[in-house]
């Protein structure tokens, strides 16, 4: 399958490096990069992660790394990156805003 990482979470990875990188500039640049790789790696088993309890019918899944989650969506032979979040906020107005 192909990844394509969309704008909103190319975004979400950049503020992600700049929090760490208050602290530690070295380990932001390379947990980004973990995470990132983790996103490519939905491209071997996307179904291998849960959809989003409550939201099935959305099609959004997600895979944790550390305290993050990667929500994504299937469509076809991709895999749409949407958003790349700490697992401490409040996700479904980010992933829903419709609602």
């Amino acid at each position: 399958m192909k990844v394509v990482v969309t704008e909103a979470a190319l975004a979400d990875l950049v503020r992600i490096g700049r929090a760490i990188a208050l602290d530690s500039p070295a380990r932001a640049q390379t947990f980004v990069t973990e995470l990132h790789d983790r996103c490519l790696q939905l491209a071997d088993m996307p179904r291998a992660f849960p959809l989003l309890p409550r939201w099935e019918e959305r099609g959004v899944r997600r895979r944790p790394y550390g305290d993050y989650l990667i929500f994504c969506r299937l469509s076809g032979d991709t895999v749409e990156i949407l958003h790349v979040l700490h697992g401490a906020r409040d996700y479904e107005p980010i992933l829903f805003p419709d609602l």
